[in-house]
């Protein structure tokens, strides 16, 4: 499918990419009732999941960005307006994300799919969907793009997707942040990994990771050296980046897809904009709103009409279902 024509045209103040992009996590103050449900996995560790749900036969899983989880404003704006379409949602929390330490070393990076895979089977098993819909924010998006390109056979009850500001480069958006605009955005990241990898140095002392390179670094390239790709099993930062980054998976994508990648978006790179592969996709739609930052897509201050994306959302959700 081509690159289509957005509609997105907010106000002179969501023109201003860091203000879109910051505007929910300062000023969105709504909060949901979950249902918290917990699943284990097969090497002895869990996943939250939290439900919110309006009696539905349709379901949206909402997987968050790096370091967030189901209380991130941008997940419970979405969530909030598709329970108010009579849509069931779903939150996902990745390891270590719910509030709860996970029983590993490891927790989640950018392109743990498997975990996603346990969700839809288990999601399958316990309830009676007829319409599954993945939607993915960022690192999230990332992950939903890669499962849906990397595994064979998709059940069918996965109607599509929907990925909002996805950094389908891994390496393009690493360097992107490490640039001295998006300063304030790196230090807040690195932050809270670093905060949470020394509580796991004290949970697990038998660790053979150098804490003094985790604590100097300053870049997600310091951090997924000195941590990501020794947990994981890669060889490095770059090899960690190549093989988990969602561009290359795109192609086989063989569900309807919805990207919406903003052209202010500060954490992306020119090589997150996936045109080529668009160009011939007969599943993936590239939607490139001039404004809208990272994960931001507000529409106006004063009005009660805010919610472009989760309108969006909604409206592809109709399409692919219909």
């Amino acid at each position: 499918m081509p690159l289509i024509q957005s509609t997105y045209n907010p106000s002179i103040y969501f023109k201003n990419g860091h203000f879109n992009t910051v505007y929910k996590t300062l000023f969105y103050n709504k909060n949901l009732n979950y249902k918290r449900e917990r699943i284990f996995t097969p090497d002895n560790d869990f996943l939250d999941l939290d439900f919110s749900t309006v009696g539905s036969d349709t379901l949206v899983i909402a997987m968050h960005g790096l370091e967030g989880s189901s209380q991130s404003k941008y997940i419970i704006s979405a969530i909030d307006y598709l329970n108010l379409q009579k849509i069931d949602c779903v939150a996902l929390n990745f390891r270590g994300c719910s509030g709860e330490d996970n029983n590993h070393l490891y927790s989640y990076n950018s392109g743990k799919t498997d975990d996603v895979d346990l969700i839809v089977k288990h999601i399958l098993s316990k309830y009676n969907y007829k319409n599954i819909v993945l939607l993915g924010y960022s690192m999230g998006g990332n992950i939903t793009l890669k499962y849906l390109g990397e595994y064979d056979a998709i059940p069918k009850e996965i109607k599509g997707a929907v990925a909002i500001s996805v950094p389908c480069d891994l390496k393009g958006a690493s360097n992107a942040l490490a640039k001295p605009k998006n300063n304030v955005y790196m230090n807040r990241f690195l932050k809270t990994l670093k905060e949470k990898t020394i509580l796991k140095m004290e949970k697990f002392p038998e660790n053979t990771i150098n804490i003094e390179h985790i604590l100097k670094a300053k870049t997600f390239k310091d951090f997924d050296n000195a941590l990501t790709a020794p947990l994981f099993g890669y060889k490095n930062a770059e090899d960690y980046w190549k093989q988990c980054s969602s561009k290359q998976f795109i192609p086989a994508i063989s569900k309807p897809t919805l990207l919406i990648n903003a052209l202010d978006d500060s954490f992306l790179s020119e090589s997150c904009f996936p045109i080529n592969e668009v160009k011939h996709h007969a599943y993936l739609e590239l939607e490139t709103p001039k404004f809208g930052g990272h994960v931001g897509f507000n529409s106006s201050i004063f009005k009660k009409d805010k919610q472009w994306s989760e309108k969006r959302i909604f409206e592809f959700i109709q399409h692919i279902i219909s």
